[in-house]
């Protein structure tokens, strides 16, 4: 008989390490027992014992359930590299976040994060650009990136799209992204819309003298991906976005394959994330999530807000941002690992969904610089329109960096001032 756990196993630099958190069923006798099914079932066991499974597969596969905090219902497996193709992100996964999940003995199931060993994180590229990198084509050197989000999410025809980014560009926002619902719709082409919006980007450019970016959905089947992809690069973007788990891991992998010796940003898009994140008891963490990301080359990536309408808490998205942003992560027993990113670029994280002007000041303290800053109705939603919400939301930034309260600054910025009335 194969034992999984063993709580004297020390990991060593080759093994891959899942942290997770467990709910024993009424078929399990304690929360050793549930380790043991997760194991088995992750790796060499089943079920039932097998004249199959030698003496030599076990000493050479089996992992070890080496830490079982009963109080936290949380645990660590460790698994031998030999166990994942590194460089088949599916597989792993197929593995340590599978059929585990679906087992009668667990009533709940949460994968909290992975540590990746130096065998595996090296089989990647990680970002290509990374947080230096889209500094250095932006030229925003110590500042946050700030944008905005077409809306309506759907319904704008080419040329109105464009209009709208041209007017965000125009009020002082960096970036303009398309919404992860609109690709190539009846009543907006994608390839015409491209074509429009790069056209009035060159032109503000030119009038400001400022670098601005546009971020268009690439999110399709791969074929298709790649095509697109294609053509924003031939018309001058220099950025493409796409939805990162309605695409899948196996597209994601090789997206970033295929784009690695052409001049573009990837930013990924979360949507979907919260079907598997959300629940607290079950399925896998977003910073697990993120991880995953930073690994195959996502150069930004949605992470949260705290402030804002999506969930997430305070704690969570600084560990997410952590996660993938510094080089090594010193981990603790209940939310993280450790990790050693070896010459993986960081991500860089993005904060959007139900942000206004008069969340700047919070989201500059919780947060930092190091973000991209993405507004949607609080840029459209402006009383005088788009271009005097993007105005505000830079007047926004501008009194934080200067050391002004949002009150006192508005008093000469009407665009401001105006943002306060509404949402304030």
């Amino acid at each position: 008989m194969v034992n999984y756990v063993n709580l004297d196993y020390k990991p060593n630099n080759d093994d891959l390490i899942a942290m997770y958190y467990v709910e024993k069923s009424s078929e399990c006798k304690d929360l050793e027992q549930a380790c043991e099914e997760i194991a088995k079932e992750s790796s060499i066991g089943t079920w039932t014992e097998i004249a199959t499974l030698s003496a030599d597969i076990a000493k050479r596969l089996k992992p070890s359930a080496f830490y079982i905090d009963a109080e936290n219902n949380v645990v660590k497996i460790a698994y031998t590299k030999e166990l994942f193709e590194a460089d088949n992100l599916p597989q792993i996964l197929s593995a340590i976040a599978g059929n585990i999940f679906g087992m009668k003995a667990l009533k709940h199931l949460r994968l909290l994060d992975i540590s990746f060993p130096k065998s595996i994180v090296s089989a990647y590229k990680g970002p290509k650009f990374g947080i230096e990198g889209i500094r250095k084509l932006t030229k925003i050197e110590k500042r946050p990136l700030l944008g905005t989000i077409v809306k309506p999410k759907v319904g704008l025809n080419e040329i109105e799209h464009a209009n709208v980014c041209g007017q965000a560009w125009s009020g002082g926002l960096d970036v303009v992204k398309d919404d992860e619902n609109l690709t190539s719709m009846s009543f907006n082409k994608f390839e015409k819309r491209i074509k429009e919006t790069l056209k009035i980007r060159d032109n503000i450019e030119n009038e400001t003298g400022e670098k601005k970016i546009y971020m268009p959905n690439i999110t399709a089947p791969l074929t298709t991906m790649k095509k697109r992809a294609d053509f924003v690069i031939e018309h001058g973007g220099e950025y493409i976005m796409l939805d990162i788990l309605t695409v899948g891991f196996s597209a994601l992998q090789e997206i970033r394959e295929y784009l690695d010796d052409k001049n573009v940003v990837i930013h990924a898009h979360r949507a979907m994330h919260a079907a598997i994140t959300r629940n607290k008891k079950h399925g896998m963490t977003m910073l697990a999530l993120a991880k995953l990301m930073r690994l195959i080359g996502m150069d930004q990536l949605h992470t949260g807000t705290v402030v804002g309408k999506m969930e997430g808490g305070r704690q969570e998205v600084v560990e997410i941002n952590k996660t993938i942003t510094e080089q090594k992560i010193v981990g603790n027993n209940l939310t993280m690992l450790d990790q050693d990113w070896y010459s993986i670029k960081p991500t860089l994280p993005v904060a959007s969904g139900g942000l206004s002007p008069l969340h700047i000041p919070e989201l500059m303290e919780i947060l930092g610089k190091d973000m991209v800053y993405q507004f949607g109705g609080g840029c459209h939603g402006h009383p005088d329109g788009t271009e005097a919400g993007a105005r505000a939301i830079r007047q926004s930034l501008s009194s934080v960096l200067k050391g002004y309260n949002l009150t006192e600054y508005a008093k000469d910025h009407i665009e401001l001032a105006r943002a306060l009335k509404k949402w304030g």
